[in-house]
């Protein structure tokens, strides 16, 4: 193993010590790191006989030189030469290195690869494979995307009774991704954009250009109900849902936009290009959603309102008692035990966050089925669990009297430190000022133990460097988990701060009150603490795992909590804005506060949960991968909704405006003159337009 080659870098992530390390060897080792594929390849003798005898030795040879055929192939190596044997003689691994990255391997430089191990296989020996050449083995299967866009349609189908209507948001949505991921794509090349970029970018793009086509259809509907021509209802839906939609899609764009503030590129390039699709989504709703309802006016009303216009008459607006107003009533009846058991069971969910442990999982996380997992297990049989997560050590002695001597003495002293099983002789550098070491721990690389070895060594620098004469920095994957577990773990509280009090400020000019936007943060922070807590309860205590296909428990991802925190905030907001907005609407319209919560259930809840289900719906299909980084995503993003919509939305914001009444749109008078006014409740849309004056009294104004 050469020193450069000892740990690859999982991505780039400024302003921590594993990547400055990581930095230092490509500038010391120039050329020498290896950016191709690798995939290291473990034989398990059968029976508990030796991997080392005679017929197993050959069985093995054969199958790395048929490893070593490879077109793209660039080495192999031999692990009778390299050592690369365990101690009791039933374990050895090779690793192969291809010329290409994981992207750029070919189809037929993957089922030579799985070939060549089905042949060893068949020589009795088991044989299993890891590393990232074995990434893409299977390729995504669109599955989630699949059972989102069905459900979709069915929910859409039974919330307007339409195929035109449930049509019409689905067709808007999907022309809102491909312009994105058109654009995503072209920028990918020059901007070095990650695949996760566009991914991401379709989940959100879909899911609130379906969202926000949904809204305007449905006002749209509304007031072809109460008589109004389709011109009118088509500017009336653009004028209050529309302005809706701009406000809604601004916070998701803003919660989005934020994540850059975490300091690391990829979740910057995720978020950037997220929010992007999102106002591509906003964009179309305010152009072709209204273009399509003026080329088919009456295609997505109900059948019962076609009817009765082709027999020349006119639709009657009913008031109807739905499920949101008896909802809205009975939460009206008895607010305070209604927040008080909402508040209850949110925070209970959210005390296991307390135990929140962030790490990186590998292959360990993986099921048992997959051979990723049983080569990290067979691994860490055969050579301790933590040969799977070395750590690399950077000696900087440039300023060293000895080199040698002076990285031989911090190789000494960190190879005594309590945990290390093993440290591997130093490999130096052309110019002799720089060496390389591997670090063995006694521990896995997601452990605590090691979490723990990492601080030890670093806390024991200062010592250590000055008894050398040379300075030292720890990296490698391990590390590198480490640290961003750190930093992100120390940047959540100020992306909250920042993300939610620009939010605030935006809802204050939407609604014009002080208590309604601190209210809205509020319930969101409940709800996204209540989602985190049921992720920790089931990936990491492993309550409730067996149900989910989850075979191995351990820690969170470190970027799971800010990336869930990013996007649930900007969809809870979504709801937020909705449903509140109505509320405000028929406040503004002379209603009283009770009355008003009521009239805004009436009207907006049926959709809201339309498109909480929708949501729910296209993040629950990725709980069925296979992977359990992406089982923790569609979980904990399908929680979060869940929670905010039905518990927060739907409960804790009527209880706390009925408990509120007037206060709840109470507004300082100063801070009233400051603020813009945006009409998002359409009211200069419904007032009488004024008579033109005449034009002497035009010249007079003139003057």
């Amino acid at each position: 193993m050469t020193a450069p080659e000892a740990e690859e870098e999982p991505f780039a992530m400024p302003g921590i010590e594993s990547q400055e390390a990581f930095d230092l060897m490509e500038e010391r080792f120039p050329g020498a790191a290896a950016d191709g594929a690798t995939a290291r390849v473990v034989f398990v003798s059968p029976n508990g006989e030796k991997v080392t005898a005679t017929e197993n030795k050959e069985a093995v040879e054969a199958a790395i030189a048929e490893l070593g055929d490879g077109t793209q192939v660039e080495s192999t190596v031999d692990p009778y030469e390299s050592g690369a044997v365990s101690e009791d003689g039933l374990t050895a691994y090779t690793t192969v290195t291809y010329k290409v990255d994981a992207a750029g391997l070919t189809d037929a430089s993957r089922s030579h690869l799985e070939e060549s191990l089905e042949h060893a296989r068949d020589s009795g020996l088991t044989v299993e494979a890891g590393g990232d050449a074995m990434e893409d083995m299977g390729g995504p299967s669109g599955t989630a995307e699949a059972i989102g866009i069905s459900v979709a349609a069915v929910v859409l189908l039974i919330t307007f009774g339409s195929l035109a209507a449930a049509g019409l948001p689905l067709l808007t949505a999907l022309i809102g991704v491909g312009i994105s991921l058109f654009a995503i794509t072209a920028l990918a090349g020059p901007l070095g954009l990650a695949d996760t970029t566009s991914t991401v970018a379709i989940m959100l793009g879909l899911a609130v250009g379906i969202d926000y086509a949904l809204f305007i259809v449905s006002r749209y509907r509304e007031e072809r109900a109460k008589g109004r021509t389709a011109q009118e209802a088509v500017a009336l839906a653009t004028g209050t849902a529309g302005s809706a939609v701009v406000f809604a899609g601004l916070t998701v764009v803003i919660a989005l936009a934020g994540l850059s503030v975490v300091g690391i590129p990829m979740l910057t390039e995720m978020g950037l290009g997220a929010a992007g699709a999102v106002v591509v989504g906003v964009l179309i709703a305010l152009t072709l959603v209204p273009a399509f309802l003026g080329f088919w006016p009456n295609a997505i009303l109900t059948r019962k309102d076609r009817k009765a216009r082709r027999a020349g008459g006119t639709p009657r607006e009913t008031r109807k008692v739905n499920g949101g107003t008896r909802w809205a009533s009975f939460v009206l009846r008895r607010p305070l035990p209604v927040l008080l058991a909402a508040v209850a069971g949110l925070g209970a969910l959210a005390l296991p966050m307390t135990d929140l442990q962030l790490g990186m999982p590998g292959d360990e996380a993986k099921s048992t089925e997959t051979t990723q997992r049983r080569a990290y297990d067979a691994l860490a049989e055969g050579f301790g669990p933590g040969f799977n997560g070395p750590l690399t050590v950077v000696v900087d002695a440039k300023d060293a009297d000895d080199p040698k001597a002076a990285a031989g003495t911090v190789s000494e002293r960190i190879g005594g430190t309590e945990g290390v099983v093993s440290v591997s002789p130093a490999q130096f550098n052309e110019s002799g000022d720089t060496a390389v070491f591997s670090v063995v721990p006694t521990t896995a690389p997601t452990g605590q133990e090691t979490k723990d070895l990492v601080n030890t060594i670093r806390g024991d620098r200062p010592g250590i460097e000055s008894e050398a004469g040379a300075t030292f920095e720890v990296t490698g994957t391990t590390a590198m988990n480490i640290d961003v577990s750190e930093k992100v773990q120390s940047a959540l509280v100020p992306y909250l701060l920042v993300v939610v009090g620009l939010a605030v400020i935006l809802l204050l000019v939407v609604f014009r009150s002080i208590l309604v936007p601190l209210k809205a943060a509020a319930g969101f922070l409940l709800s996204v603490l209540a989602s985190l807590g049921a992720v920790v309860v089931v990936f990491q205590q492993g309550h409730g795992a067996d149900l989910l296909g989850v075979e191995t428990t351990g820690p969170i991802m470190s970027l799971m909590p800010i990336f869930l925190v990013g996007i649930v905030f900007g969809l809870a907001m979504d709801y937020e804005v909705f449903l509140v907005s109505r509320m405000r609407e028929a406040y503004v319209h002379g209603e009283r506060p009770a009355q008003a919560v009521t009239s805004g259930f009436q009207h907006s809840a049926r959709v809201v949960v339309a498109a909480a289900l929708i949501m729910i719906a296209v993040f629950s299909g990725f709980i069925g991968d296979s992977d359990a980084m992406i089982k923790m995503i569609g979980f904990g993003l399908a929680s979060a909704v869940l929670l905010d919509a039905f518990v927060v939305r739907m409960a804790i914001v009527p209880a706390v405006l009925a408990l509120l009444g007037e206060r709840a749109w109470w507004l300082p008078k100063w801070l009233d003159r400051i603020l813009p006014r945006v009409d998002v409740e359409g009211e200069a849309l419904t007032r009488p337009a004024e008579p033109e004056a005449e034009p002497a009294e035009k010249d007079l104004a003139r003057a």
